[in-house]
C-alpha cells in the first residue's frame, strides 16, 4: 500500500534536501506531492535550481497525509513558516498523530516557531540549534515519536532513508539504501 507524503517548497528552499527527500521516498513507492506555498508553481531554490511543484498548498488543505516533511534552506524555511495554509496542515498532522519532519533550518524556523516540536527531541542546522528547546547537537537524524528531524544537505540521504523506514519499515529502507549504494 502506497503512503502519501506532502513536501512543501518555496523560493529559497534548499534543493539538495528537497530533491533527495522526493527521490528517496519515490524510490520506496511513496506518493509524494510537491506543493508550492507561493502563488506560482516554479520556485527558485537557494542555489538557483528551479523546481516545479505539482500543486499549490491550497490544494492540500483538506487532504490527509502519512507524512508532511519540510526541506530547509533560507529564506525558504521562512516562507514555509509564513504560510498559514501549511501551518494549518502541520498542526492538523500533529493533532491526528501523523508523521511530520523537517531538515536544516526548518525544525527551528518553522516547527519550533509554531509550537510543533514541544517536548520532542530534535536536531537542525547547527547555527539554529539554540532555537530548539530539546536540541540534539551533532546528531544527524533524530526520530522522536511522530517527529523526524535532521541537520542539513549532507544528512539528507540518512534523513530520507529514516523517513522511508518510518513509513515502510526497516527492510524497505535497507533495500532503497542498497539501490542507492548507501
Amino acid at each position: 500500500m502506497s503512503k502519501s507524503v506532502l513536501l512543501p517548497i518555496a523560493d529559497g528552499t534548499e534543493e539538495i534536501e528537497a530533491v533527495c527527500i522526493i527521490d528517496t521516498l519515490r524510490r520506496a513507492k511513496a506518493d509524494v506531492t510537491v506543493a508550492s506555498v507561493t502563488g506560482k508553481f516554479l520556485v527558485t531554490c537557494s542555489r538557483g535550481v528551479k523546481i516545479t511543484a505539482d500543486v499549490h498548498i491550497a490544494d492540500c488543505i483538506n487532504k490527509d497525509y502519512d507524512l508532511v516533511v519540510l526541506p530547509g534552506g533560507m529564506p525558504g524555511a521562512e516562507h514555509l513558516r509564513d504560510s498559514a495554509q501549511l501551518t494549518a496542515i502541520l498542526k492538523k498532522q500533529k493533532e491526528r498523530g501523523g508523521y511530520y519532519g523537517a531538515i536544516c533550518a526548518s525544525p527551528a524556523v518553522v516547527l519550533e516557531h509554531h509550537g510543533l516540536v514541544g517536548t520532542a527531541k530534535a536536531t537542525c542546522y547547527p547555527s539554529f540549534a539554540e532555537k530548539l528547546q530539546n536540541a540534539q547537537p551533532g546528531v544527524k537524524v533524530v526520530a522522536d515519536g511522530q517527529l523526524i528531524t535532521s541537520q542539513g544537505p549532507a544528512t539528507a540521504i540518512a534523513f530520507s532513508l529514516k523517513l522511508v523506514e518510518v513509513l515502510f519499515g526497516q527492510d524497505v529502507a535497507q533495500q532503497v539504501g542498497k539501490g542507492m549504494l548507501v
